[in-house]
């Protein structure tokens, strides 16, 4: 049986991959574990550790596995691969191989980001969560539906937080990447407004009509691509649009 393993971005526990269930189809094994300090996940001592995330995320990231990350999920996942043994294939969903490019976001303006979140981190993820949604289709309707899933109670600790966009600013997975013991696969929603054009264009799968949340906006074509992908991880394939 083929195996897909979903992981979350920023802010977001495991609860964003749940549109894609009714578009599974049969013979697929699909788990969406939460990182640690999300959902009902206990947080990590030291959220910065590396060495103890990968020893926390272990159980749930085999090597049988096609592992899928979004977003910061995505750098993780990459960075986890110097942790843990490869899998079949690892997916970038809506990420390159670090967070700030030119022509996307720049670093200024992550900084700035979290000078916000150092003032008040819950009202700025709920600006986050909006903000992201800005190349979907149905902006509004997109964020509707985000609410529908995960609430509108406080986010994960704001430790938990502070080291995720510690990693944004500073984790760069390129040498990782170009030495990958696994294949690696790239996805991109042709609207994403936290890609640079440049990146999304260099994507070697592009969802139409979709931003950074194709979960939201997208999620048939979203799982139909990951599907083909867990269970012939060739770098030919091409979604569906």
């Amino acid at each position: 049986m083929s195996r897909l393993v979903l992981l979350s971005g920023w802010g977001i526990d495991a609860r964003i991959w749940r549109p894609l269930e009714a578009h599974w189809p049969a013979g697929l094994e699909v788990t969406t574990p939460d990182w640690p300090g999300y959902g009902a996940c206990p947080g990590l001592d030291d959220p910065d550790d590396l060495a103890a995330l990968a020893a926390a995320m272990a159980g749930d990231l085999p090597a049988d596995a096609v592992w899928v990350g979004w977003s910061l999920g995505g750098l993780l996942a990459a960075a986890l691969l110097d942790h843990l043994p490869a899998p079949r294939a690892l997916v970038l969903l809506g990420m390159g191989p670090r967070f700030c490019t030119e022509g996307g976001i720049p670093p200024q303006e992550l900084a700035a980001f979290r000078r916000a979140f150092a003032r008040d981190g819950e009202a700025t993820r709920q600006h986050f969560l909006r903000w992201q949604l800005q190349g979907e289709p149905a902006p509004r309707a997109a964020h509707r539906r985000l609410i529908d899933l995960i609430g509108r109670e406080p986010g994960p600790e704001a430790a938990t937080l502070a080291a995720g966009l510690e990693r944004l600013a500073t984790l760069d997975v390129s040498a990782r990447l170009d030495a990958s013991p696994c294949p690696v696969r790239r996805i991109a929603g042709e609207r994403d407004p936290l890609l640079a054009p440049a990146l999304r264009a260099s994507a070697e799968q592009r969802l139409a009509g979709a931003g950074h949340c194709p979960m939201l906006s997208q999620p048939d074509a979203l799982a139909a691509c990951l599907a083909r992908i867990a269970r012939a991880p060739a770098p030919t394939e091409e979604c569906p649009t």
